[in-house]
């Protein structure tokens, strides 16, 4: 049953819309100025709203701005006795699915409505086939410590446990947080990530959190931070190990309260988020240098996972460099290239600074630079740089 918001500040509108919707099936809340509707459209997911333009508080194209900051997925049709072309044509550019002059016709206001359905339904299946095509890749490895990482995240992924992986750089800490998100009873909202490492510090908690329209100089309009982007799904921060010190302090309150409130605002905002985070650094000693929380930490490591490095896991290299040479000559349009024993058992001697990220980038150097099937004479040519040849031969 479709779920609808009538937005009025005439109570006998109101009443006739819900009555005409109800009959026909529809599930309906009322409010009855523009303020009132956009706490309604902020706290519940609506498959359609219709909104007078006309009102105290707040009006309507006002809050046809804001609610599309919030969730411009959700049709919203104006209906307006006092408007003109002008506004009908203002209205649409502002994001408006359509626009209906008061008293509305019935007719028209139902096919409007049915029509706003059918778009709603086809923006959850593109986001469906979206999420399919772009499916989360395997985790590949046969290694012990891959396999207790995959049990792992049978155990915990259905649960909403707080999990925090640690691993150097390289190892494939993202994808396992994907795995944990795909595997649990979110995976139909948002994976949203954050890397902590790549924003400036005075930019993180506007990031995190939203800002209001003039919190700063730069805050031109109102914007909605990864936390209320991730309600409903997983919120992923990557090297949290770098994050700022206050900002540490606010997400140890929205963890611990599950709210938050946007820089410049003074307004409580619920979520509901399960945050996984990954970091390269120890925390515990980040602690110690008075780097890091160890109330934060003990929020997010309520389930630890730790990534080994690929050097610590070598029998992988093998099954890695197939996948890695399946996918990259099927994205570069060629034939898939061989590679001999020598070859690969040279690989799983290198010694994999970079890990996984670093392994990929081999793979596809030597795919590019070596003839149909990959030698070890290859792999001495383009992988070992000259000056590790260099220390050797000395």
């Amino acid at each position: 049953m479709a779920n609808i918001l009538i937005i009025d500040d005439e109570k006998s509108i109101r009443k006739t819309l819900t009555e005409i919707l109800s009959y026909e099936g529809y599930k309906v809340e009322e409010a009855a100025d523009g303020m009132e509707g956009f706490k309604m459209f902020q706290a519940k997911a609506y498959d359609a709203v219709l909104c007078d333009i006309k009102m105290p508080k707040m009006d309507g194209l006002e809050f046809l701005e804001k609610a599309r900051e919030v969730n411009p997925d959700v049709p919203i049709v104006m209906v307006s006795g006092h408007g003109n072309i002008d506004t009908a044509v203002d209205a649409v550019k502002k994001g408006a699915y359509d626009y209906i002059s008061k008293p509305p016709d019935l007719n028209r206001l139902l096919i409007t409505l049915r029509n706003a359905m059918d778009k709603t339904t086809l923006v959850t299946e593109t986001k469906t086939l979206r999420r399919k095509v772009n499916k989360v890749p395997e985790m590949i490895g046969s290694s012990a410590s891959i396999l207790k990482i995959k049990e792992t995240i049978e155990k915990v992924a259905p649960t909403d446990a707080r999990v925090l992986i640690t691993g150097e750089n390289g190892v494939g800490k993202e994808l396992v947080a994907r795995w944990l998100h795909e595997r649990s009873n979110r995976a139909a909202a948002p994976l949203v990530e954050v890397n902590c490492a790549a924003i400036p510090s005075e930019l993180i908690e506007s990031e995190l959190f939203g800002h209001e329209k003039g919190s700063f100089t730069s805050a031109v309009k109102q914007r909605i931070g990864k936390f209320e982007q991730a309600s409903g799904g997983t919120l992923f921060l990557d090297e949290i190990g770098d994050m700022s010190l206050s900002a540490q302090a606010k997400v140890l309150r929205a963890l611990q309260e599950g709210k938050i409130t946007r820089v410049g605002g003074d307004k409580e905002i619920s979520v509901d988020v399960r945050v996984i985070a990954a970091t390269n650094k120890d925390l515990l000693k980040e602690v110690e240098d008075k780097n890091f929380r160890l109330d934060l930490y003990h929020r997010l490591s309520v389930i630890l996972i730790h990534v080994a490095a690929l050097n610590d896991r070598r029998e992988d290299v093998p099954l890695l460099v197939d996948s890695f040479l399946d996918s990259v000559c099927s994205d570069y349009g060629i034939a898939r290239k061989g590679i001999d024993k020598e070859a690969m058992k040279a690989l799983q001697q290198h010694n994999w600074t970079g890990n996984i990220r670093e392994l990929r980038n081999v793979v596809e150097r030597l795919i590019i630079l070596s003839g149909k099937t990959i030698s070890a004479e290859d792999v001495d040519d383009f992988v070992v740089p000259n000056r590790d040849k260099k220390k050797v031969s000395s």
